[in-house]
């Protein structure tokens, strides 16, 4: 039968079909090439946000690879401001001191709603005294990929700033001038967002590879002046320390994992970016030279003292979903055991499979641990949002091995307690509890126990702990709440674990 084009087109108007109408009829945007080229090229954030239809009361986010060093999501809220909008959702993978000035948004009415993993700062201590009508969403790193997927959390608009980037979208955090290593929370925006903008200093020849964003998920690319600063990603929780408390709990910490039982070659560890959990890598990485144990992976934010013992071979591969330092950033670029993995890989655990899943052991840190093993490392002692969720939870959950570290007191405040003021970390996901004057081990790990005074370890009833803390400090006086609800902990499934209460003044 020849070709017949009324035929053709009878039989696509009874069938509900859209008739042929020219080549380039369905695809104006490849018609040229200059055109094909460089559609994706926006001159300013401003017409990025025209061509992406946001409208009042829908949801932007970033992700915190540069940290405090961060300039993009100031930078787009001011932007959006000025535009107008209204009644927007913040949905930023953390938010730290340098988003003080979101203050200002929220009064004004251009944010209303926020999902975090931490608060910390003016911030912090401003919704904790009533700045919000609405509660704010604190979840965990996996947790936020599992509400992303689940739908809850629906992003309109990725903001996503990337140290360099092609005019098609393809884009990383490794390579250019202004690294900050991998981009783990980045690529699950990409992915599920409606519409992704990719923010950048630097804009590269096509093809720029390797891609941790890649050019089918990226609708628009903007030249800006600032993305961020690297030099202050390793400021605040990700630092080295030369406390000398720090040092002792860090070297106690490495004895507990030594005697675990899960020392031995082709292990996997995850050690956290506070001080202690830095130096305990360090001295973790000597007890591995002097037995000769090799670990097979390491995980999680990844720190240079990770990436020295990867250099020196004690290392198989590092998993890496955030860099914590121009060392973790330059290894991630250099090094081809050193992968980057999305948040979805790392700890979602809904996901096919996550990475905390294979841990063996996990080093965390906790502003207060209570007699049950809670962790809390989001409110302070004053009752104040002033940390973060992270992938504390997640890991916890997963790995084989979860030691806590903490120092008994600090600023002569106890760090023991009955009670912890907001529980992240459920205490049945806690192993052992490291301080500077003793080591508690959960109940439920009586093995474990017995490896650890068998090898003379300082144990003791976590009651205990509390004791030593009060008789040193005495008792803290109860904070004082108002009944109004200013944040709700989401454990890593979805389920409300916590909510924080506004402080009262």
């Amino acid at each position: 039968m020849s070709y017949d084009k009324k035929h053709v087109e009878s039989f696509s108007a009874e069938n509900g079909y859209k008739k042929f109408r020219g080549v380039f009829a369905e695809s104006p945007q490849l018609e040229s090439n200059e055109e094909k080229h460089h559609r994706k090229i926006f001159s300013s954030i401003e017409s990025a946000v025209a061509a992406s239809g946001l409208k009042d009361g829908g949801t932007i986010s970033f992700h915190h690879a540069f940290r405090e060093g961060d300039k993009v999501l100031m930078k787009v809220v001011k932007v959006l401001s000025d535009l107008g909008f209204k009644d927007l959702t913040i949905a930023s993978s953390s938010l730290l001191n340098c988003h003080d000035g979101l203050i200002e948004y929220i009064k004004t009415g251009v944010i209303t709603k926020i999902f975090t993993s931490g608060l910390r700062g003016e911030l912090g201590e401003a919704i904790s005294n009533g700045l919000m009508q609405t509660p704010v969403q604190i979840h965990s790193h996996g947790g936020r990929v599992h509400l992303i997927q689940s739908g809850e959390l629906a992003i309109d608009v990725a903001f996503l700033g990337v140290a360099s980037s092609d005019e098609f979208g393809n884009a990383n955090g490794s390579h250019g001038q202004l690294s900050c290593g991998s981009l783990g929370y980045a690529k699950v925006d990409a992915q599920h967002a409606r519409y992704v903008v990719v923010l950048t200093q630097e804009l590269v020849d096509f093809p720029n590879y390797p891609a941790s964003l890649s050019q089918d998920q990226v609708d628009a690319v903007v030249t800006v002046e600032e993305v961020g600063d690297p030099s202050l990603i390793s400021v605040g929780a990700a630092r080295l320390t030369k406390n000398p408390r720090d040092l002792l709990l860090a070297r106690i910490a490495a004895s507990v994992i030594e005697h675990s039982g899960y020392f031995k070659t082709g292990f996997s560890l995850q050690t956290g970016s506070g001080g202690a959990a830095t130096a305990t890598t360090i001295f973790l990485g000597e007890k591995m030279t002097q037995q000769n144990i090799k670990a097979g992976f390491a995980l999680g934010g990844v720190t240079g003292s990770i990436v020295d013992l990867l250099k020196k071979g004690m290392i198989g591969a590092i998993a890496d979903v955030q860099s914590f330092d121009i060392d973790a950033a330059q290894s991630l670029r250099d090094n081809p055991a050193h992968n980057e993995i999305s948040a979805n890989q790392y700890a979602n655990a809904s996901s096919k499979g996550a990475y905390v899943d294979r841990v063996d052991v996990v080093l965390l840190s906790a502003l207060e641990v209570d007699i049950d093993f809670n962790v809390n490392v989001l409110t302070g002692s004053d009752g104040v949002l002033r940390g973060a969720s992270g992938g504390h939870c997640d890991v916890a959950a997963a790995a084989n091995l979860t030691v806590i570290v903490t120092p008994l007191l600090r600023s002569r405040i106890p760090c023991v307690v009955n009670s912890v003021n907001t529980v992240v970390t459920p205490g049945q996901t806690v192993d052992v509890v490291v301080t500077d004057h003793g080591i508690a081990v959960n109940p439920n790990k009586p093995l474990l126990e017995k490896r650890l005074r068998d090898a003379r370890l300082p144990v003791m009833n976590i009651s205990s702990l509390r004791d030593i803390a009060i008789a040193r400090a005495g008792t803290p006086k109860p904070i004082e709440y108002l009944d109004k609800v200013v944040a709700i902990v989401r454990y890593r499934d979805g389920t409300v674990l916590d909510v924080v209460r506004q402080v009262k003044r």
